[in-house]
């Protein structure tokens, strides 16, 4: 085999509940100026008595595949000849669904001891009798003798007249001049120290941390076993300078992890912004331990990096890749799926046409995997709340809008009280569903195995004690046989066993539609004028018949759908933020300041992408401010424009882009009142391709099809007996190889259709069109 050059093979690793998903690309030998080659490794997530950690031996593999030299599995992994990896992962995910962290201790300002316990008092289950909060994540709380406040308020009528004035340097030009103030109220005689903070507001400083103190309350929390500590200080948003000296001392006294809400996340409301910041210092230690594990797996140059060392990438929960240093337990919450978001939104968008041939410019992503399903929205940007509640815990960090079930292939079938039940318990990857052969439980993978959807002949044969058995159908059927008599029992019925499994099934594609209901009809989209890009370990064995139950007619499914969410890593690009709190009314008096500090982050922004390589054509900027009437709390992120890097800004009107978003968020304006701005962000993001080429619907508009005549088809692999609903067993369903189709290919449903990673169900009446990365698929009545 010709040898592989160095720093020539890209991989990309993404790590699920059941499977952890590879896919790589390298230079062909024999035309090394022309397409890279693809490689797909497809491994469960958890598999103890044969490898430690699933991307390690992920990588392994196609390393011993590229070059053709056997590793032995204990060896350290050589990197000389990778160019980067590329992570996601739920570890930290698992951890706080879990309450698996890492105990760390809160540091606050004294007197709010219990704020984070209290919360902001939401009730969401008003109606329970038996009301169970969600305990706090941090262990132990300690109190600061420290205190600063804000000189005036926001909403004075007259803010801008009576605010205390300062100089370029900083320095007080002039005092407050509002109602209300009273210097001597906390009983100094000499004059209050007063600062201007970063979001220009007035900060009197009324006490500073005591060094000696501080140095004995950490250092008892040390000898009780803390590494990890939370600080969280009242107006920290906007002067950072007491948190940042907790900070130093805390690391001077042998502090592993150190969580700043200033530094975190710069903005008002200490709430979310405590909680933020503990749940980062609960999580990350736990995920930088993962990856120590992870680095030990490779030669050293991995971990230190350098100019001629592979680069070693991670999805955040926003859809843009990170660096090691920049990568927490706050921004990987959402890693997994993050990675599918974009590869569906990338391969199945068209920019320019904008889906003229649906009447909607909106694509639907269903990942259905093994633990879960994942549902996102698409409609030519990617939605992003910057609030989210996981785990009872609510986090204030960006985060891609990602509504989640608990039903996936791994989806634990259970009868309870006279009702199928699909999840929200999981099999997971260890020990599986019943046809792992590890002794596991019922799950939806037995249902699809038993109604034909799953033929294991041509499923990869990595299950049993070995890792080397194919799927073993006799177990599923012992246990639907034993579910099935309890059924008929309880209904005093006479169902076959193919309708309990498909009632399973029904019941599980329910659970799936749910969240797609959620994204549309609840927020005023019309769910029917969608496609459908399914992906996902299972997603094509259910995508059809969820389409149906939704009234979606056409359905997109990638090549790599399987492992969409590696292949999604591959595509990613980098992203840099930067932000800064604000407390401007918004006017035409303030909007040219406001517009110097949001070119000042793009300049630094912008510094930053050009020492990872990024320039010109290659970058992009989103420059937001984030905004709210004056009175309310609710703040909405408003986009200016999103210029390249070699362009100039064009003139940005954020007040109609945020009565825009607030009209579609709410149904009203708040007419007459004033805007305030409570933070300006700038987002950069360094495009790793310049353009991914045609969509895949301009290519439909000019593809030449042919239509394969089943029973005559020599592309046709075998026939299986496939379960479908209304038409119940159809025992010669034609099964293709998707590798054996051809671009141009029309095949009509019934039909199955598979590769080494999926299996794709094409129903009755469905007909599929092959692309040259999509099988497009169209529900006719």
């Amino acid at each position: 085999m010709p040898d592989v050059p160095n720093r020539s093979i890209r991989i990309c690793a993404d790590r699920g509940g059941t499977f952890c998903d590879v896919h790589a690309s390298y230079p062909d030998p024999e035309n090394p100026d022309g397409e890279r080659k693809e490689l797909v490794v497809k491994l469960l997530s958890q598999d103890p008595e044969n490898y430690k950690d699933a991307p390690t031996e992920g990588i392994r593999r196609v390393l011993e595949i590229v070059t053709g030299q056997k590793i032995p599995r204990e060896e350290r992994l050589r990197t000389d000849k990778i160019d980067y990896i590329r992570l996601s992962t739920t570890v930290a995910t698992n951890a706080l669904l879990e309450r698996k962290g890492q105990k760390h201790a809160l540091v606050i300002t004294k007197g709010f001891k219990d704020l984070l316990l209290i919360g902001n008092q939401t009730r969401p289950k008003i109606f329970d009798l038996n009301i169970r909060r969600a305990a706090p994540l941090y262990s132990a709380v300690l109190e600061v003798e420290e205190r600063v406040t804000l000189v005036g308020y926001t909403s004075d009528p007259q803010a801008a007249e009576h605010a205390v004035q300062f100089d370029d340097g900083g320095k007080v030009t002039r005092g407050y001049r509002g109602p209300g103030w009273d210097q001597n109220v906390h009983g100094e005689t000499e004059e209050p120290e007063i600062v201007q903070g970063l979001s220009g507001e007035a900060v009197q400083i009324l006490r500073r941390p005591d060094e000696e103190t501080l140095k004995a309350d950490l250092g008892k929390l040390r000898e009780e076993g803390y590494t990890s500590i939370a600080v969280v200080l009242a107006h920290s948003y906007t002067f950072p300078d007491h948190e940042l000296f907790i900070g130093k001392v805390a690391k001077s006294l042998g502090f592993t992890h150190i969580s700043l809400s200033s530094q975190l996340l710069p903005m008002i409301k200490m709430v979310p912004r405590g909680v933020s910041s503990t749940a980062d210092a609960y999580l990350t230690p736990i995920l930088y331990e993962y990856l120590d594990g992870f680095f030990a797996g490779f030669d050293e140059q991995l971990r230190t990096g350098g100019i001629d060392a592979p680069r070693v990438e991670f999805m955040a929960s926003d859809g843009g890749l990170l660096d090691l240093d920049n990568f927490s337990g706050l921004k990987s919450i959402l890693s997994g799926p993050a990675g599918g978001v974009v590869g569906y939104a990338l391969t199945s968008w068209d920019g320019k046409e904008k889906h003229p041939i649906i009447g909607q410019a909106a694509t639907f992503r269903l990942d259905v995997g093994g633990t879960s399903t994942d549902v996102s929205r698409y409609d030519g940007r990617y939605e992003t709340v910057y609030e989210t509640t996981t785990a009872g815990v609510t986090i204030q960090s960006p985060q891609l809008d990602i509504n989640t079930v608990a039903a996936g292939g791994g989806s634990c079938l259970t009868f309870r009280n006279d009702l199928f039940l699909a999840g929200p318990e999981s099999a997971g990857a260890e020990p599986g569903p019943a046809c792992y052969r590890k002794g596991g439980p019922l799950a939806v993978t037995d249902a699809n195995l038993m109604l034909g959807r799953l033929i294991p002949d041509y499923f990869p044969k990595i299950f049993g004690k070995t890792a080397d058995q194919p799927l073993d159908v006799e177990a599923s059927k012992a246990g639907f046989e034993k579910v099935a008599r309890e059924i008929n029992e309880a209904f005093k019925s006479n169902l076959s066993l193919d309708e309990v499994v498909y009632g399973f099934i029904k019941v599980a594609n329910e659970t799936m539609a749910r969240p797609i209901r959620t994204l549309t009809e609840a927020r005023g989209f019309e769910t029917s004028k969608h496609i459908l890009a399914s992906f996902g370990g299972a997603g094509g064995q259910h995508a059809c018949e969820i389409a149906k139950q939704l009234n979606i007619k056409k359905i997109l499914i990638h090549r790599y759908s399987s492992i969409l969410s590696a292949y999604g890593l591959a595509l990613a690009d980098r992203a840099v933020e930067q932000q800064e709190p604000s407390a401007e009314i918004f006017s035409e008096s303030s909007f040219p300041r406001l517009l110097g500090r949001l070119n000042n982050l793009t300049n630094s922004v912008k510094a930053a992408l050009e020492k990872q390589g990024f320039s010109g054509r290659r970058v992009v900027f989103e420059r937001y401010l984030n905004m709210r009437w004056e009175g309310t709390d609710t703040a909405l992120m408003a986009l200016g424009s999103s210029p390249r890097g070699d362009e100039d800004v064009p003139k940005e009107d954020f007040e109609d882009a945020f009565k825009k978003a607030y009209k579609h968020e709410f149904g009203f304006l708040l007419e007459g009142k004033r805007i305030i701005v409570d933070d300006i962000k700038v987002r950069g993001i360094g495009k790793t391709f310049d353009s991914l080429g045609p969509s895949v619907f301009q290519e439909l508009a000019e593809l030449k099809t042919s239509k394969i005549d089943h029973a005559a088809s020599k592309k046709k692999e075998t026939t299986t007996s496939v379960y479908f609903d209304s038409v119940g067993r159809v025992d010669d369903t034609p099964v293709y190889k998707l590798p054996d189709l051809e671009v141009g290919d029309v095949l009509r449903g019934p039909a199955i259709i598979l590769d080494d990673t999926q299996t794709i169900v094409v129903v009755p009446d469905a007909e599929v069109t092959v692309t040259r990365n999509h099988l497009y698929i169209v529900l006719h009545d």
